[in-house]
């Protein structure tokens, strides 16, 4: 279906969200563990398909498919969002550790071996529709699926593809301390470590590598 490879990349781009995966991770070895982190899930996934479903909404009605086409004005959006995706890009570098230096958890993730399920579904909501990058990529997605210009039915699977393969990277923590059980505590350690080391590299790369794809596509579609 070529509304779900429309999706593809973005959806990647949103799974690996450092700090949503951190989060799950952190969360898991609190005090309300695992109900907990269920919550952040099930919060991160509705709003990734409110966020994608609203924008899809309003692509549909200002005609993003133009008599089979992409219609003139998705291309500045993509533009747009390039753009926005190269600043949050440049953000997240500039803020890495310098070599030798110790990168550190954020204040607000230091609480999370106490957070409740009601907050930590408040806090994916917020990673996963106001931090940034992954309401940009969600929005990336949306558009692209009314660009495609298939029918509505075709286009919730398109939205239901992105959701789930958005959220894979999220869940992979909970999937590791479920299925895992004696080694679980060990491999969370280790991704918890990296995640928390390499969190700006990961971030200023996926935003520059999908920023490159939004404004070819745009450019290729203008011309």
């Amino acid at each position: 279906m070529s509304a779900i490879g429309e999706v593809l990349a973005f959806g990647v781009g949103v799974t690996l969200s450092p700090l949503a995966i951190l989060a799950v991770t952190l969360i898991l070895g609190g005090a309300h563990g695992r109900r907990a982190a269920w919550a952040f899930l099930a919060a991160w996934v509705l709003s990734l398909a409110v966020v994608a479903t609203i924008v899809l909404l309003i692509a549909d009605g200002v005609d993003a498919a133009d008599g089979g086409a992409a219609a003139d004005w998705t291309s500045v959006v993509r533009l747009a969002l390039a753009a926005l995706l190269v600043g949050v890009a440049v953000r997240e570098w500039r803020r890495r550790p310098a070599d030798g230096e110790d990168a550190e958890l954020p204040g607000w993730m230091r609480r999370l071996d106490a957070i409740r399920p009601g907050r930590a579904a408040a806090l994916a909501a917020g990673l996963a529709a106001v931090k940034p990058k992954n309401p940009l990529l969600t929005a990336a997605a949306a558009v692209a699926v009314a660009q495609a210009g298939v029918p509505p039915a075709e286009q919730a699977v398109a939205v239901a593809a992105f959701v789930v393969l958005g959220t894979i990277g999220p869940a992979l923590p909970a999937a590791i301390d479920l299925l895992m059980r004696e080694r679980g505590p060990a491999l969370l350690d280790g991704l918890r470590a990296w995640m928390v080391r390499e969190n700006g590299t990961i971030i200023a790369v996926l935003c520059l590598a999908l920023a490159a794809k939004l404004a070819g596509d745009a450019l290729g579609a203008l011309g």
